[in-house]
């Protein structure tokens, strides 16, 4: 059997080659068939793994070109320096390596947290296991919101649909049926088939997982076509800005280069500082630094109970200012509670309860809040009864209907939105147990929903027909119905949630609540929130927008209510269009579409599986407060990821600048390649720990947003600035000690990495570096940089990198134009920021 095509076999037959049944496999075969396939799976060694993360850190092709001319130096004989050189590298190297291969066994020890699991049938039980753990002949069970992990041959089902998106392109569900299709037959014209990655919209299934893995459909696609995950405008930024600092490193590295050979220095001297020099200034340590800023914020956001899939997406969340979200669960308890359930009459009713009670208990979809709180209800029971079929929920209708039996009598029982259950009756049922034609009662039912929906209760309708004995249903069959009455549900407002609103809008994020829920329920709801005099917008409404009108009128409203699945995503492209960076929230099918068209997607651990596996951050607690949290832990990272690019553009622009018009106007070279290659090692150091470091709360209440204008104005004003005070250097050590070639580099290495450390702490906060205090970790270990800077040129080794011992007086004009470049550099910083934002 050619198991590559087993669409075009029968069930039984499929089953029977995998050696499987309906009761599934047993826990030790599938054991032994995920271990099987695991062996036959590419993975990387972990050591290779390593190995490679480890010589990614010297792949910037400036590096790479100075490995080359130290290679080059050492044939020719100039090996002096060479070793120095070459240590100084590596030493680098494995500091990077070391943060990043921990910061990302960290992140993927968070991911482990909300992996996804399926139900299989193990030993003829259901039970649940993870993805990965699913065997070839494995039974799997599927309704709505499951996640398709393999695959399956279908052999069982109940109005089945499938969103094949992924595959197909196609976003209209694809209907699936038991039975056997041609071998030739097209992947959207396999309706016997589920495939990997794909996921159940309605319905219920049962399949036989045939193939897993690479094998599968979706597994061959991934593996001939890697897509690239869409960059974050915060990654744009950061690689635009990265060519231009390469762009400006490398013409002043060449214009060094030619004007040093041209002046008749030594060639691999020149060549060697000239890139020593672009080394310096490039921003190698950059992608280092914005991993292990987003892999401790993803662990600081973990201990906050939110956790995130995609590391990026910690810097869209610092920029989110409007946050999106339905109100069951995040706004209110998402418990719901039945008030009452009611005939016509407005009072309760036995009957109406026994039904909503029969339908809740005998449906077999995905589970939700409003089944759980009807299969709760007392004094009632599915004694007698017999469930003979079920027609499952999906968005168009908006209703659920199960037909059931008790003696000689069936009926099938439906409800649903009360505007779609009123379609499908024709009668009403009385108090008396008469029912009377709809039409007569249809303004009485009218003002007992608007009646409702005031006092806050989310009202559905019930209603139901007399069928044949064990007949079949279909959609078909819900018409000419008989109206029973209404289900009114409550759910409370969360205790705290108007501080937890106020807070947002106070760090500079707008709430904006979209619902199924009507007008009325969505406005009783807003006002208890705190949205007061809110401005609502209905679905009906949307849709006789233009898209045009649709983005201007979205930022007008505070509510939007009576949304329908795809309108949803409309809003949310709509806000981003307007100039917004939307987080939206969502657990359910039909939130997928909106989730995938935010600029953060947001679910939470009980969501479902299609729901989670689409957002960019996962909630392990459906709450506010947490995802505020989250905010201003993503607005905290992107914070200190601009301390390390506004202190690369400052200080180590400004004296990689000096030491090349230096080297211009003396007659030696200002610096040796190793002392450059040294001023890199030592200011790494510090420079690491900007990842962790405090951040001033003021700050955390703005939404961040990238601004490479404001980067480029703030590499001028402040690479000139520390230019400056390097001229002054140069002035005190060639003109007033009349420094030999030692003297000078000694001063010069002192001063260069003095100003490195020291312009971390002016530009690390907006305020003046007094009234802010930075990380302990930022402390230490620059206070250790600048102890290693002040005694190498005391150590015995000294003489071999170039230094020499400094007269004191030297040292005290050092430290006095240092104290002068931190005082102005700090009022420069200051009007620098407030004109900024002004």
């Amino acid at each position: 059997m050619e198991l590559t095509s087993f669409w075009q076999y029968d069930s039984k037959e499929v089953m029977n080659e995998l050696k499987t049944t309906d009761n599934g496999l047993s826990a030790t075969e599938a054991a032994k068939r995920v271990a099987a396939n695991t062996e036959k799976k590419k993975t990387k060694n972990p050591v290779v793994q390593d190995v490679l993360l480890f010589l990614s850190q010297f792949k910037s092709p400036l590096t790479l070109l100075l490995v080359a001319a130290v290679v080059l130096s050492a044939l020719l004989g100039e090996t002096s320096d060479v070793y120095i050189i070459l240590f100084i590298l590596l030493a680098t190297g494995i500091m990077s390596f070391i943060q990043e291969r921990n910061a990302g066994a960290a992140v993927e020890k968070l991911r482990s947290i909300i992996r996804t699991k399926v139900k299989v049938i193990r030993d003829g039980k259901e039970t649940s296991v993870f993805t990965e753990e699913v065997a070839q002949g494995d039974i799997l069970n599927f309704s709505a919101g499951d996640i398709i992990p393999a695959d399956c041959l279908l052999f069982e089902e109940k109005d089945l649909h499938v969103n094949e998106a992924t595959l197909t392109g196609e976003t209209y569900p694809a209907e699936k049926a038991v039975g056997v299709v041609p071998a030739e037959t097209g992947i959207s014209k396999r309706t016997n088939t589920l495939f990997e990655g794909t996921s159940v919209v309605s319905g219920s299934g049962k399949g036989v997982a045939v193939l897993t893995g690479k094998d599968t459909v979706f597994g061959n696609i991934s593996a001939s076509l890697s897509k690239p995950a869409e960059e974050t405008a915060f990654e744009a930024g950061i690689r635009k800005f990265g060519y231009l600092l390469m762009q400006i490193t490398i013409v002043l590295a060449v214009i060094i280069l030619a004007v040093n050979i041209y002046f008749g220095k030594p060639l691999i001297d020149s060549l060697l500082f000239g890139l020593a020099l672009a080394v310096g200034m490039a921003p190698e340590l950059l992608p280092a630094i914005m991993t292990i800023a987003m892999s401790a914020g993803a662990k600081r956001m973990a201990a906050q109970k939110v956790i995130v899939k995609k590391l990026s997406s910690i810097q869209n969340l610092g920029e989110v200012n409007l946050f999106c979200s339905d109100k069951t669960g995040t706004l209110t308890e998402g418990v719901l509670k039945v008030s009452s359930i009611v005939g016509i009459d407005g009072k309760d009713n036995a009957s109406v309860k026994e039904m909503a009670f029969l339908n809740a208990s005998f449906e077999t979809g995905f589970s939700n809040p409003m089944d759980d709180a009807l299969r709760a209800l007392t004094d009632v029971s599915t004694e007698g009864y017999t469930k003979t079929d079920e027609i499952p929920y999906d968005f168009s209708r908006k209703c659920l209907s199960v037909s059931v039996c008790k003696a000689d009598q069936c009926r099938i029982i439906t409800k649903g939105a009360l505007n779609n259950i009123i379609a499908k009756c024709t009668q009403v049922l009385q108090a008396d147990g008469s029912t009377t034609p709809i039409d007569n009662e249809k303004e009485k039912i009218n003002q007992l929903y608007q009646q409702y929906s005031n006092q806050g209760f989310r009202t559905i309708g019930v209603c139901y027909k007399m069928i044949d004995k064990e007949k079949e249903i279909s959609p078909e069959d819900e018409q000419q119905m008989v109206f029973a009455g209404f289900v009114l549900l409550f759910d409370p407002p969360k205790e705290g949630v108007v501080d937890v609103i106020n807070e947002l809008k106070k760090n500079g994020v707008t709430l904006k609540i979209i619902t199924g829920d009507n007008k009325l329920v969505a406005t009783f709801i807003a006002d208890k929130m705190g949205l007061k005099n809110c401005i609502v917008i209905s679905g009906d409404e949307i849709n006789k927008m233009s898209p045009e009108a649709l983005v201007q009128k979205v930022q007008e409203a505070n509510v939007f209510a009576e949304i329908e699945p795809q309108q949803k995503e409309n809003i949310i492209k709509a806000f981003r269009k307007a100039g917004n960076t939307v987080a939206y929230m969502g657990d359910g099918i039909n939130d997928v579409a909106a989730i995938n068209a935010a600029d953060v997607g947001i679910s939470t651990n009980n969501a479902v599986d299609v729901a989670k596996e689409a957002a960019d951050v996962v909630l392990l607690e459906k709450d506010l407060a947490v995802l505020n949290a989250g905010i201003l832990e993503g607005r905290r990272t992107f914070l200190n990821t601009l301390k390390y690019i506004y202190t690369n553009t400052s200080a180590t622009f400004g004296n990689m600048f000096s030491m090349a018009g230096a080297s211009l106007i003396l007659p030696f070279l200002p610096m040796l390649p190793q002392q450059i290659l040294m001023t890199n090692f030592l200011t790494d150091f510090p420079y690491m720990a900007v990842a962790a470091d405090n951040v001033d709360e003021d700050q955390l209440m703005v939404p961040q947003k990238w601004n490479i204008k404001q980067l480029k104005n703030f590499m001028i004003v402040f690479g000139l600035h520390s230019s400056v005070f390097d001229y002054l250097t140069f002035y005190a050590l060639y003109k007033l000690f009349k420094a030999d070639a030692d003297m000078f580099h000694t001063g010069w290495f002192i001063e260069s990495i003095c100003t490195e450390l020291l312009i971390l702490f002016v530009v690390r906060t907006h305020k003046s570096l007094l009234k802010s205090m930075p990380g302990k970790l930022l402390i230490a270990l620059s206070a250790l940089g600048l102890v290693i800077t002040l005694a190498l040129p005391f150590m015995p080794f000294a003489a071999s990198l170039g230094f020499v011992v400094p007269p004191f007086k030297l040292m005290g004009i050092i430290a006095g134009i240092l104290a002068l470049y931190v005082i102005t550099a700090d009022m420069i910083k200051v009007i620098f920021f407030k004109k900024t934002y002004i």
